[in-house]
């Protein structure tokens, strides 16, 4: 239940609807307890075979003192005598007197239900507000958290989680909250009204209460057990239809239509056996409630009739509105073990919320941050060491690129290239040693500040499904002007107007409707829009044919103008003018220099130009 509560943190912002439904659900009970004490009078009026001789008796002063059921019985018996007795005659009285409390309980009925409208019109806005709001917290800290947490986890598990774990939350448990602002309230005043009528049946109809209770418990546990089971098998599910979306070409071209939609069958029907499993528990809850309730009742009914009101200490009628009250207990009893058992459920998909909401993320802002306002000088690797997990991927890099000047980073695949180049953004942080911008360690600074400076042009063009406009300008706001601008130095202004709507057209699901080489001369626009003052190129051009290539190619000489740029590449031929080349071999500085300096050395760079045929 403490995640429970810790969810409900998020409704601290609908105070004022919190209280109005409390107000709402605490007048709901009260008129429900009235609804069913009024029928006592009926009952005494239907039951009692009384004369008027008889009735005179209820004028004299209330023998009973305090407050006590036979005070207000006879208060009750008083009321309704003084009304019999200004009839013509006792039939005709008594009928009066079954009119007005038929309409009392019909008017009570009719608050009650009122009541429980308003309590549930101004928890709407709670119970979708605060799930609204999680939904939200769960988006901006899966921005929040490093590149590392991603790559240990499914992308389609972690789309369940905060797609079908935070509706099962909302289906689960803020449906339950209507319960669980009233049913509670509503037990407390019958059970409170039942002791006001008699202490002792009420402590022996309450002995059956630890019984009740375990066997729900232990139904709940096992129904949190198998919601689980059933959240990581959909985000299994999930996983797959992402690879399957995005791998479909690959999933055509090699036949294996039969073994993939096999394995997702596989997992398909056993989310199926799970979730009959699951209904099955949650659906024992409200009945098994139900049959204890009716057993409490029959176990007063025997002992209540027996050493009660054959006993004379209990009228029939104080007796029979003893059990409606009983029976008036039993519903609230059901729902809460209804609710106890969805928010059991939900509890499950609350742990799977906190494994994204709680998880740790170690590249944050420092508390007092140092200014970094610009570039001026120098970008500096000061003995850099970098590890994923144990194993070690860059060991004691030295290294120091000024301003202005390109570097390119080559090697060997799994080298540590891209990971020298995704530390500088700070999409990870050095394990040892630092980096520093103009003298400045950029853990010290905030970390917008030190990206404000970085732009990146990835081998996967990364754009969405929306206009050019909007991909070219993202993150930012600029003028048309500014935009074409970007888009001419990126060779991409001339493809652009030839498309349906130019600037305004949607360009698909990761800008699909466009050729490979359109994709990346707008990244690259969008790169020279923001214009930083460093640039890393990360295989830009790796996956191109060669006439787009050389399109991209002729932009990116245009972005690295005047820029200092950190270039990453297969292709050597696309860096023989840069001021200098490293080459890194098992995370380490094997080899340094211009293009014409490593080759005369004949090492690792001049194999890596003779496996390329180029020299």
């Amino acid at each position: 239940m403490k995640n429970f509560f810790k969810i409900l943190r998020y409704a601290s912002g609908y105070r004022n609807y919190v209280w109005l439904t409390v107000l709402f659900n605490v007048l709901y009970a009260i008129f429900n307890l009235l609804s069913f004490a009024f029928f006592i009078p009926v009952l005494e009026i239907l039951f009692e075979k009384s004369s008027a001789v008889d009735l005179q008796k209820f004028l004299a002063e209330n023998p009973y003192h305090g407050v006590n059921i036979k005070s207000v019985q006879y208060g009750m018996q008083q009321w309704t005598s003084e009304i019999i007795l200004q009839a013509d005659t006792v039939a005709t009285g008594k009928s009066n007197v079954l009119l007005y409390v038929s309409g009392i309980i019909v008017l009570t009925f009719l608050l009650k239900n009122a009541c429980r409208y308003f309590a549930m019109f101004f928890l709407s806005p709670i119970r979708n507000g605060v799930i609204s709001d999680l939904r939200q917290s769960m988006f901006h800290q899966a921005m929040r958290l490093p590149l590392s947490f991603f790559s240990d986890e499914k992308k389609g598990d972690i789309m369940s989680r905060m797609t079908y774990d935070v509706q099962e939350v909302e289906w689960s448990i803020m449906a339950s909250m209507e319960a669980i602002f009233r049913e509670p309230l509503s037990i407390v005043l019958v059970i409170g009204s039942m002791f006001f009528i008699d202490v002792q049946l009420t402590l022996f109809m309450l002995l059956f209460t630890p019984i009740s209770i375990l066997a729900i418990a232990f139904l709940g546990k096992g129904l949190k057990r198998t919601s689980t089971k059933a959240q990581d098998k959909m985000g299994d599910i999930l996983s797959m239809m992402e690879e399957m979306l995005s791998g479909l070409k690959v999933i055509k071209a090699f036949s294996a239509e039969k073994y993939t939609g096999d394995k997702f069958e596989e997992n398909n029907n056993r989310f199926k056996e799970l979730s009959i499993r699951l209904f099955r528990k949650r659906d024992l809850a409200s009945p098994l409630s139900e049959v204890l309730g009716m057993i409490t009742i029959a176990s007063v009914l025997v002992v209540g009739g027996m050493y009660f009101v054959f006993d004379g200490d209990m009228s029939g009628s104080i007796f029979i509105g003893y059990i409606l009250l009983l029976y008036l207990a039993i519903a609230p009893i059901k729902n809460i073990a209804g609710a106890y058992s969805n928010v059991q459920k939900g509890a499950a998909a609350i742990d799977r919320i906190n494994k994204i909401m709680k998880a740790e993320n170690s590249i944050v802002d420092p508390q007092n941050p140092q200014v970094l306002k610009g570039f001026e000088s120098e970008i500096e690797f000061k003995n850099v060491h970098f590890a994923y997990e144990k194993e070690e991927v860059l060991s004691n890099i030295s290294l120091k690129i000024h301003k202005g000047k390109s570097v390119a980073l080559v090697g060997h695949s799994g080298g540590g290239k891209s990971t020298l180049a995704d530390l500088i953004p700070r999409f990870y942080d050095v394990t040892q040693g630092a980096i520093l911008i103009d003298g400045i360690d950029i853990r010290s600074c905030k970390i917008a500040d030190v990206r404000a400076l970085v732009g990146v042009v990835t081998q996967d063009s990364v754009l969405f499904n929306d206009s050019v406009f909007n991909n070219i300008s993202f993150g930012g706001s600029y003028t048309k002007e500014e935009m074409v601008a970007a888009a001419k130095v990126a060779n991409a202004h001339d493809f652009i107007m030839q498309l349906p709507n130019a600037y305004d057209t949607i360009i698909g699901d990761k800008g699909d409707k466009l050729s490979g080489g359109q994709r990346q001369r707008l990244c690259i626009a969008r790169a020279v829009l923001k214009n930083p003052p460093i640039l890393i190129l990360d295989e830009a051009t790796s996956a191109l044919d060669t006439a787009s290539e050389k399109l991209v190619q002729d932009a990116l000489q245009k972005v690295m103008s005047n820029r200092t740029s950190i270039v990453i590449a297969h292709r050597l031929s696309t860096i023989q003018h840069v001021d200098e080349i490293i080459v890194l071999d098992k995370g380490k500085i094997a080899e340094r220099g211009n293009h014409a300096d490593l080759m005369a050395q004949q090492g690792i760079y001049f194999e890596l130009c003779s496996m390329q045929r180029f020299e």
